[in-house]
């Protein structure tokens, strides 16, 4: 069976994590995504390393599977008709150039409608289409930091801290998908395409959820609380004789067999611990008590223990035990890939899971302009016309 979105063509002009992720999602899903890259500029990506694999770099690796390559010179004329050729017959184009400059080369959403009225241009930027920044250049690093998260990332003691993953780009990448298949949707009813445009700023701050609703009803400002939460009492990393877990009690019920595992029945029916609002105002003296109890044996005997009690907890995986936990290999999260450098690679896998229309896992990560001759073939472009266009630089 073919993937969900068979029949779907997506045009990537995009480089680094939050578009290659995007369309990646898309071409898991069975879209047939052609990556183009620009002439002597590669994506930034394929050489931040190390490590490498086969000449590419890891990083590279991780968002750009199912996928073909292509390169094309955009500010030619004949790369430009090259382009406008792969959009005449495309559903999607994806782009994450700065503000403007797709319409500085004369391939904006005006451009692309003329060709094709069905097409829609989703566009990633740092701070978006509009506003203020809309020409500031938006790392992830630099939105974790204004878009509110590294200022309740961390503790009293680290000061603010980035998560450990560029999460911005990772959020931006899906909330990008999500707007794309509604686009597509709504388009099999109005046969219109449409514009697009998502901010890696807008999506951390949506990513604020509770912390950011918490401060637009009280205007008070959080403070970082490290591994503790905000709202919820315990449910923060706790000590064992020999590491730490994870201790996550989400309801009252909850802290009264937790306190039955822990051996001290007396917590849950005392006054300044009954209820969770009584134990966020008395959270310090708590998380003391617990913490003491804790220490005193090994992480293995409070699984054991929280596990029998319908505990949620868990406990702190480096990406070794991760990768060898047996859940893990259950949901299929680690796939290998045939490479043609490489000789293999391994990827972590899809966490979609359709029961009809399976992601599929049909294309390595793409070489450098690895399906240039065969994309433009399939246009119409003769042999000699492509060694034409790669002497003037075209392709």
């Amino acid at each position: 069976m073919d993937g969900a979105l068979r029949g779907i063509t997506v045009l990537d002009l995009t480089r680094v994590l939050a578009g290659p992720f995007c369309t990646m999602i898309l071409g898991d899903l069975g879209a047939d995504v052609i990556k183009v890259e620009a002439v002597g500029s590669k994506d930034d990506t394929r050489a931040w390393g190390p490590p490498f694999a086969g000449g590419e770099s890891a990083y590279y690796l991780c968002a750009n599977r199912n996928k073909r390559a292509i390169t094309l010179n955009l500010k030619s004329a004949k790369g430009q008709d090259a382009f406008k050729k792969l959009a005449a017959g495309a559903d999607v184009v994806v782009q994450n150039f700065k503000t403007g400059t797709l319409e500085r080369l004369g391939l904006g959403y005006d451009t692309l409608k003329r060709i094709n009225p069905q097409i829609i241009l989703a566009s990633i930027t740092g701070f978006g289409q509009t506003g203020p920044y809309k020409n500031e250049p938006g790392y992830d690093y630099i939105i974790q930091a204004m878009a509110g998260l590294m200022s309740i990332t961390g503790d009293e003691r680290s000061g603010p801290l980035k998560v450990g993953v560029a999460i911005a780009d990772v959020l931006t990448g899906l909330y990008a998908a999500i707007g794309i298949l509604a686009a597509l949707h709504e388009r099999s009813y109005s046969g219109e395409g449409q514009q697009l445009d998502v901010s890696l700023f807008d999506a951390q701050l949506s990513a604020l959820v509770n912390v950011a609703s918490s401060y637009l009803t009280t205007g008070a400002v959080p403070r970082r609380l490290g591994n503790q939460h905000p709202h919820i009492v315990p449910y923060q990393v706790f000590p064992t004789r020999d590491g730490e877990m994870v201790v996550a009690v989400g309801n009252d019920a909850q802290f009264r067999k937790l306190a039955e595992a822990l051996g001290m029945p007396e917590l849950a029916a005392d006054e300044r611990y009954r209820t969770n609002a009584d134990r966020l105002r008395h959270r310090d003296g708590l998380v003391a008590v617990i913490s003491a109890v804790m220490k005193a044996k090994p992480t293995t005997h409070w699984r054991a223990r929280l596990q029998a009690a319908g505990i949620p907890h868990g406990p702190i995986n480096d990406l070794q035990a991760v990768f060898a936990d047996p859940q893990v290999q259950a949901r299929n999260m680690v796939v290998e890939m045939a490479h043609p450098t490489a000789g293999s690679v391994k990827l972590v896998g899809s966490p979609l899971k359709l029961s009809r229309t399976p992601v599929e896992m049909k294309r390595h990560p793409p070489l450098y302009g690895e399906h240039t001759a065969q994309v433009l073939a399939r246009l119409g472009y003769s042999p000699d016309e492509l060694d034409e266009m790669r002497r003037n630089g075209d392709i």
